[in-house]
């Protein structure tokens, strides 16, 4: 099975090291890296169509791409050639659940791919500020992760959102997989005011606490917050 890896985090990210030393341990497969030169987090799913987007061969199988994570999947089929039978975004340091998806950049990849007809999964690590994240320990529950859930079948096209709750480090066992819906409740938004130029200039800096987001009981935040691993299928608009 070959599969395209990609993220919003940059290709010199510690997730996407995980992912590719996870994938490469799965017999068969074949890994090629098609991922943004520099962190695109938070960028939805823009994409670059009024310039040229620089791409590097820097490795074997690997590309760096001077552009977006949506960029990357396409740069990847369509300029590149690459004809992949799965596409994974990720790992993502942070969660991208509920209204994420729309903001995500790794989700932004995932859905890109899903778009042209490709299976897809958006895999992200919850981060609780406080606690270092075992990244060679989520490389390797997605790895036990992923072969039960490339099995399901799959009818409508769309494209899997996989949420990593955050344990401290150390050994430990895939937590308990749920599959949930997107919180529908909004992100916490809320901004520290700092005058500037006699009053004339305000500079607004976000201060929400992502931990602070509602949460309903049957969500994927209350999954993924209550230490679980959340799985949404998500559709296509």
């Amino acid at each position: 099975m070959h599969f395209l890896l990609t993220n919003d985090d940059g290709i010199d990210a510690p997730g996407l090291a995980a992912l590719e030393v996870a994938m490469r341990e799965w017999p068969g497969a074949r890994c090629t890296v098609v991922a943004p030169a520099h962190e695109h987090s938070q960028c939805g799913h823009r994409v670059t169509t009024h310039g040229p987007i620089r791409t590097e061969r820097v490795g074997e199988d690997r590309h760096r791409v001077h552009g977006t994570p949506a960029d990357c999947v396409r740069v990847a089929i369509f300029a590149l050639g690459i004809r992949p039978d799965f596409v994974l975004a990720g790992i993502n340091e942070g969660g991208n659940l509920g209204q994420d998806v729309v903001i995500s950049g790794t989700v932004a990849a995932a859905r890109e791919a899903a778009y042209h007809g490709l299976g897809a999964a958006a895999l992200s690590h919850y981060v609780i500020r406080e606690l270092a994240v075992d990244w060679a320990r989520a490389g390797r529950w997605i790895g036990e992760l992923l072969p039960p859930l490339l099995a399901l079948p799959t009818e409508a096209p769309g494209f899997w959102n996989v949420n990593l709750p955050h344990h401290p480090p150390g050994p430990m066992a895939l937590p308990d997989v749920t599959h949930a819906a997107l919180e529908r409740a909004p992100l916490n938004v809320s901004y520290r005011r700092e005058a500037r130029d006699d009053g004339r200039l305000i500079e607004c800096h976000y201060d929400a606490r992502y931990a602070d987001r509602p949460k309903s009981g049957v969500s994927d935040v209350a999954v993924c917050f209550g230490g679980k691993v959340s799985v949404s299928r998500l559709g296509l608009a």
